[in-house]
């Protein structure tokens, strides 16, 4: 193993800031969040939890590392985002699911979502995982910016890439899941576009599928939570619900659903926190009478799509979502 390697292994498995760097760029990342710290947490209470591993499906094609947009002027200078691209290798155009990964709006990576990825890619879709700006480089709203404009890319590369435009769906995973629930209820909306490449295409999604994400920063479950200063959300959301409340609000996906919001599946872990305000979401979308569907995983353990065999059932629940919804 070469000294670089070395050192990555050790910052990975440190929890500590870190920079990433590429050519002459270097920007903060924190490397708290990974799947194998989330196993050590959770597998003397789960000891039946297996890791899902990488494994490219027979029948299924990747594109690794695409740019799919580049800014110029960041504070640390040139800053290329990409994404991953797995489409099944028969010749068409497939319902395309853009992924996003979680790590409380500051840690994790694309990488983390590639399994699902491909479980989901070898079932008959395209499967797109997001790089974009976690909390140490840029706040809110950097991320949801950059996730319009991975959206457009889709768009503007459909026939390359064997995506449906007209059957796009975004999942994520807890801050993934806060992330695609804003996405996908602020479809059209002009403020939340910014303007970081292909403007001239779409960012609207047809369906929502969220992991263990919250719906409101200023539900009661959200907002009376104990947090730290340093705090992940506080640091995302430029400061604390009394200093910024506009900005608690304005972030919070539940208040930009309508009567025009598209198909939500929720998937909840025992942990009620993680999906505060989904109730009261719920209950909007009862008296619009939009589709929804929840469905409970009924353990102490958050990020449970990292796993088998919660993973399996997940796919599964995917699946059959986006088969009533993606018409």
């Amino acid at each position: 193993m070469s000294i670089k390697n070395i050192l990555i292994t050790i910052l990975l498995s440190s929890g500590i800031t870190a920079f990433a760097q590429s050519k002459n760029l270097a920007y903060p990342v924190d490397l708290s969040y990974t799947i194998e710290k989330q196993y050590q947490k959770y597998k003397k209470d789960f000891p039946e939890i297996v890791p899902v591993k990488y494994s490219l499906p027979v029948g299924v094609v990747a594109n690794r590392d695409l740019v799919y947009t580049t800014l110029e002027n960041t504070p640390y200078g040139k800053r290329e985002l990409h994404l991953d691209v797995f489409s099944p290798e028969v010749v068409g155009h497939y319902p395309t699911i853009v992924l996003i990964h979680g790590g409380g709006w500051q840690s994790g990576n694309k990488n983390m979502l590639i399994p699902m990825a491909q479980l989901l890619a070898a079932k008959g879709y395209t499967t797109i995982t997001v790089e974009y700006q976690l909390g140490l480089e840029a706040k809110y709203p950097a991320s949801v910016y950059n996730i319009k404009s991975a959206i457009r890319w889709t768009h503007a590369n459909a026939d390359r890439y064997k995506i449906d435009t007209a059957k796009i769906a975004i999942l994520g995973c807890s801050s993934g899941g806060h992330l695609a629930n804003l996405v996908g209820l602020t479809n059209g909306i002009k403020q939340f576009e910014g303007d970081q490449g292909n403007m001239g295409y779409s960012s609207s999604v047809k369906a929502v599928i969220d992991i263990d994400g919250l719906v409101n920063f200023l539900a009661p479950l959200s907002l009376n939570k104990d947090r730290k200063p340093n705090a992940t959300d506080i640091n995302w959301l430029g400061g604390t619900y009394e200093e910024k409340p506009e900005i608690w609000k304005e972030a919070s996906p539940i208040y930009w659903a309508n009567e025009k919001s598209v198909p939500i599946l929720f998937f909840n872990s025992g942990s009620p926190r993680f999906h505060a305000g989904q109730d009261e979401l719920i209950g909007l979308y009862k008296e619009w009478g939009i589709y929804y569907e929840v469905h409970k995983f009924d353990v102490k353990m958050h990020t449970f799509w990292h796993f088998h065999p919660y993973v399996d059932e997940t796919v599964n629940y995917i699946m059959n979502f986006l088969t009533k919804t993606l018409k």
